[in-house]
């Protein structure tokens, strides 16, 4: 795949077929379209399916004090890495700027078909863009007979009746619910982040910990509480158990903390930057009366994740 950091970047190829979004997550739904995209570009001669998207994200850039800060599903990394796996051909990636913001639909549109190239311009079913979202379906049907290319409305992908959308996904990983994010993202939510160095209370347990902090400050943590984990370190796989929130049982810090205890490991990676991958909610985040309670239920936790690891590599043989 193609990356271009900006639209000057990507030239002129009259068989594009693109989409315009942010595509926080690369859902399912998103799925539809890229799938779709390739579709077309495949029945086409010398043609590319091109993704638009922006960084940062447009909420990040135009904050609403109404409303709370756009969390990320995916960072822009992250969103790249799943372009590329679903084999988009090329991305431009537009820095998004209050400036930015405010171009004129028309305009812009008109950029694109004479410098980008577009033979088929895919929209979602909420699609719009511009100044004051202007660029909605009907401003873009005026536009794709006045310079002739297609335009194509893929409508919203339902899941047992439900419409799937970015804000559901973030609802469901916020209330633990990672059965429904895996059910519309189409893979275990993750992050990816840099192992900093903690109090060293966990070494002096015998529970070693991982803290690992997002790389970026945006990127959406789940809910509090305790999770079955992995991540993919030097070319293996461990398992582990992850705890998330302010560990009120010892010293309550204001923001959540995420840390990882792995199974069966004993490297240095300190100042590594590593991948956590979210399988299974285990329980609330609790404080303790007492160390012994505390660490009575770590070996639990323990268990039920030896649990889950029996059953997931079962059904993977």
């Amino acid at each position: 795949m193609y990356i271009h950091s900006n639209l000057d970047a990507v030239g002129f190829n009259p068989n594009t077929v693109l989409s315009i979004g942010t595509f926080d997550g690369v859902h399912k739904g998103h799925a539809v379209i890229l799938n779709r995209l390739n579709e077309i570009a495949s029945s086409l001669e010398f043609a590319r399916s091109l993704i638009i998207t922006f960084d940062p994200h447009p909420q990040i850039v135009l904050k609403n004090p109404d409303k709370p800060e756009i969390q990320l599903l995916t960072t822009i990394y992250e969103r790249l890495n799943l372009f590329y796996k679903m084999k988009i051909s090329d991305t431009a990636v537009v820095n998004f700027t209050k400036e930015f913001s405010n171009t004129n639909p028309e305009e812009f549109v008109k950029y694109l078909y004479e410098k980008v190239g577009i033979h088929t311009l895919l929209i979602g079913h909420d699609h719009a863009f511009g100044k004051d979202r202007t660029g909605n379906e009907e401003l873009l049907t005026k536009l794709s007979q006045e310079y002739k290319f297609a335009i194509e409305k893929i409508p919203a992908f339902d899941m047992e009746g439900e419409k799937i959308s970015s804000t559901k996904i973030r609802t469901a990983l916020l209330s633990g619910d990672l059965n429904t994010a895996l059910s519309m993202l189409g893979y275990e939510y993750s992050l990816l982040g840099n192992v900093v160095s903690g109090d060293g209370r966990g070494r002096t347990l015998g529970i070693p910990t991982a803290n690992v902090v997002p790389l970026d400050e945006n990127k959406l943590l789940p809910k509090n509480g305790v999770y079955f984990v992995s991540s993919e370190i030097n070319g293996t796989r461990y398992y582990g158990m992850a705890n998330i929130g302010v560990r009120p049982t010892f010293v309550e810090t204001d923001k959540p903390i995420l840390e990882v205890h792995f199974f069966d490991f004993n490297h240095y990676i300190y100042d590594h930057k590593i991948s956590i991958t979210f399988h299974n909610f285990l329980r609330e985040e609790q404080k303790f009366p007492t160390l012994d309670l505390f660490l009575s239920q770590l070996s639990e936790d323990r268990n039920m994740c030896y649990e889950l690891l029996d059953k997931r590599l079962s059904h993977a043989s």
